[in-house]
């Protein structure tokens, strides 16, 4: 209810204010004369009046027209003479303040034209415009050049890299071919020595004693025990020998130490034994696994530290 019965007053209010600007402005843009007219007409008295208007001045006799001429448009005054009045006090010295210089309009000088074109210079430019295009251009292909030759380095180290790998396959083909052709022919040789223990018993003989071993022989008139020995422990050796790959069919000396009976202990072959270290190792461990080697029948020839030389068969 308050809210309501206030703001019709401060409309009111407001509109009253405006009113007295809107007066206010009327008075003070209206001539001192129309107002002092206007104030006159309401029949009030002077005192109330806030603005008093300037009384022009009133003087006898005819307007008088005349024109000004002159500086100054009046007459100068006439010179009065006053007695100096001596000044004790120096007057102030006087500063005169720097005058300015004026600063002069800054001109703009075009340069002259040329009184003569000289053709020298311009073909000159010409030339040299050609040069430094000739260079550019030997530029650009020396660059081509040197990228098109980084280009096929790398192609070929690419494919060195390629024809690597490839000769490595090859290799390790080649490596897996020749040890399964290794292995077969070591199966090969083992089934061969299997045969030869199967069938090797005395060719299919009863036993006999072993003063009347099997002997080989080279068909000679004559026989020594010796020799028989030798033919012996040959005989005893080959079944228990796996021949090796490219094996030559030359003859080889082997140290052989053994006990009495023919109980193999050591076996080394000799220095000038032309095998190689596999044919070598194959004649030893050939030796090593027969064991005992033939001794019935042949004490007389027998020796402890034996040299036999092995033939291969």
């Amino acid at each position: 209810m308050d809210e309501s019965r206030a703001t019709p007053k401060a409309v009111v209010l407001s509109a009253v204010l405006h009113i007295g600007i809107v007066g206010f402005l009327f008075l003070a843009v209206l001539p001192c004369a129309s107002y002092e007219n206007f104030f006159n007409a309401l029949h009030l008295p002077s005192w109330m009046n806030p603005i008093t208007c300037s009384v022009p001045l009133k003087l006898q006799g005819p307007i008088i027209e005349a024109t000004l001429i002159g500086p100054t448009g009046s007459p100068p005054p006439k010179a009065v003479k006053v007695k100096p009045v001596p000044n004790t006090v120096p007057p102030p010295p006087t500063v005169t303040p720097p005058q300015p210089t004026p600063e002069k309009p800054a001109v703009s000088q075009l340069p002259p034209p040329p009184k003569h074109p000289d053709t020298v210079d311009q073909e000159r430019v010409v030339e040299d415009a050609a040069l430094k295009a000739e260079e550019a251009k030997k530029v650009q292909e020396e660059k081509q050049r040197q990228h098109q030759a980084e280009l096929d380095a790398q192609a070929a180290k690419k494919k060195e890299e390629e024809r690597k790998k490839l000769d490595a396959i090859f290799a390790k083909m080649a490596a897996a071919s020749a040890q399964t052709k290794q292995l077969d022919s070591k199966a090969k040789q083992a089934q061969q020595q299997l045969a030869d223990l199967k069938n090797a018993q005395d060719n299919a003989r009863p036993d006999l004693p072993n003063t009347a071993q099997l002997q080989t022989g080279n068909n000679s008139p004559d026989s020594d025990l010796s020799s028989e020995y030798a033919a012996a422990i040959q005989n005893a050796v080959t079944p228990n020998w796996l021949r090796p790959d490219n094996m030559p069919d030359v003859p080889c000396d082997v140290h052989i130490v053994q006990s009495p009976g023919g109980d193999v202990l050591r076996a080394t072959v000799d220095s000038s034994c032309p095998y190689d270290e596999a044919g070598r190792r194959s004649v030893e461990n050939a030796v090593l696994r027969t064991k005992t080697l033939p001794y019935k029948g042949f004490e007389k020839v027998f020796r402890r530290n034996l040299t036999f030389t092995f033939r291969p068969q």
